[in-house]
């Protein structure tokens, strides 16, 4: 589960406090960035994930999608697929035809994809860094830090548009080399969603070995 996992580590789910220092530039497109997201009852995304570390010439690309309603998702990349409900999550992989179950504990958690439009509200500072273009549209470019400076994370920049406050990308730098940068092919807002959509059926995977960790 290592490439899925190393997507979601660009979800840092962040617990310590938040500075009252921080550039109200930054915060203002952030707040509303952050609103145009929580106002939506379910979203879509399509992505690709690209994974460098130029001291070890690795330089990998994932695509991907996620469907996120709340603290609810359900995401799927290269085989894997991972859903959470709330209450349940289940990691499966295509490869093994094994899915493993555990509870959902937001508070132990360390990383969550539907907290990717929230993450910059707690222990990270943020500072406009400048204009720019992506693919021809203006952004206003964002860097967060984290105020742990025991964080293997130590800048992530994101990507805001001027137009929409849409998220265009984000890269998440950590002290071991490695940058991940997410871009959002494709945006699909107010998906519809029911209760089948954050939940695993194994009838629709024939043979599924399950492990049940709770």
């Amino acid at each position: 589960m290592k490439k899925f996992l190393s997507l979601l580590a660009l979800s840092v789910s962040l617990v310590s406090a938040a500075s009252a220092q921080q550039d109200p530039k930054a915060g203002k497109i952030l707040d509303q960035m952050s609103a145009k997201y929580q106002a939506m009852k379910a979203f879509k995304a399509s992505f690709t994930q690209t994974l460098e570390n130029d001291a070890a010439k690795v330089k990998e690309n994932l695509s991907g999608d996620i469907t996120v309603s709340g603290q609810k998702f359900r995401l799927k990349m290269s085989g894997q697929e991972v859903i959470n409900d709330g209450k349940t999550v289940w990691a499966y992989a295509k490869s093994e035809n094994e899915v493993t179950v555990s509870d959902n504990e937001p508070d132990e958690q360390e990383i969550s994809p539907s907290q990717i439009y929230t993450l910059y509200k707690k222990g990270y500072k943020y500072s406009y860094v400048q204009e720019a273009k992506e693919n021809g549209e203006l952004v206003d470019v964002i860097e967060l830090s984290p105020e742990d400076r025991t964080n293997q994370i130590f800048k992530v920049r994101m990507k805001v548009s001027k137009a929409d406050k849409s998220v265009k990308s984000w890269q998440m730098f950590k002290k071991n080399g490695n940058r991940y940068t997410v871009k959002i092919n494709k945006f699909t807002p107010n998906v519809p969603v029911d209760a089948t959509t954050f939940n695993f059926d194994k009838t629709k995977y024939k043979g599924v070995r399950v492990i049940d960790l709770r």
